[in-house]
């Protein structure tokens, strides 16, 4: 029930910013864990900062630095990340008319365009819910997690030192424990799945034979294959 004192829309407001400071506080732990690698990969930690404030995106960043670590070519480390990074090109797509910014502030949303800030958005676009809603989900959940990722990856480089080997805390599975949460609520058929379980597959049985990060760039082809077939299929059924 809406308190007589307080407007509804200063409820909401205060939710959606208590919201983001949790997911902001739930990605920082994340950071720590990117920080500690880095550095324990071969980064220093200008390097490791470096990333998080421009790349900012934590399922490339950890793979950029995984490829790096197995003595994979700097190429690959890039090119793997990269293709991982291509999705926030496509929220930014669906985030652009919503936000209808210009200018300075359409540099930073992109920089802020992140699953995250996209996810919070959009969960803010049902029925009832208005523009400022989405708007203000996204700003303060972008803003939450890049001030709290930044400052995580900053305590976690600096910390390498002190923690030691990241294997001894289990923070070498920080990587495949983050692509994983990138793929997981993407399952939501059988084609996804079976696309998933063949790239896996596929990663497994040249993962022995190629240098680290080959086998996940090659793991695209099996996505494109599954792509044209989706659009064969609608197309022979006659949708558009």
């Amino acid at each position: 029930m809406t308190s007589a004192h307080v407007p509804a829309w200063e409820q909401e407001r205060r939710a959606i910013v208590v919201n983001a400071i949790g997911v902001g506080l739930a990605t920082a732990a994340y950071g720590i864990s990117f920080g500690a690698f880095a550095v324990s990969g071969g980064l220093s930690v200008l390097q490791a900062q470096i990333l998080s404030v421009v790349m900012f995106t934590g399922g490339s960043q950890f793979a950029l630095v995984g490829v790096i670590a197995a003595g994979g070519a700097m190429s690959s480390a890039v090119a793997t990340a990269s293709l991982l990074g291509l999705r926030n090109a496509f929220y930014g797509l669906s985030m652009s008319p919503v936000l209808s910014v210009t200018g300075a502030r359409r540099a930073v949303a992109a920089q802020l365009t992140i699953d995250e800030s996209t996810a919070m958005a959009v969960g803010r676009s049902g029925p009832g819910e208005t523009l400022r809603a989405e708007r203000l989900a996204f700003w303060a959940t972008g803003l939450s997690v890049f001030v709290l990722w930044n400052l995580a990856t900053l305590a976690g480089s600096l910390g390498a030192g002190l923690i030691g080997d990241p294997r001894t805390y289990g923070l070498d599975a920080a990587i495949g424990a983050g692509l994983l949460a990138l793929v997981w609520p993407r399952l939501v058929d059988r084609r996804s799945v079976g696309v998933a379980v063949v790239s896996a597959v596929v990663a497994l049985a040249l993962t022995p034979v190629l240098q680290p990060g080959v086998p996940v760039l090659l793991t695209s082809v099996v996505a494109v294959v599954a792509g044209v077939s989706a659009v064969r299929d609608r197309a022979s059924r006659g949708l558009t």
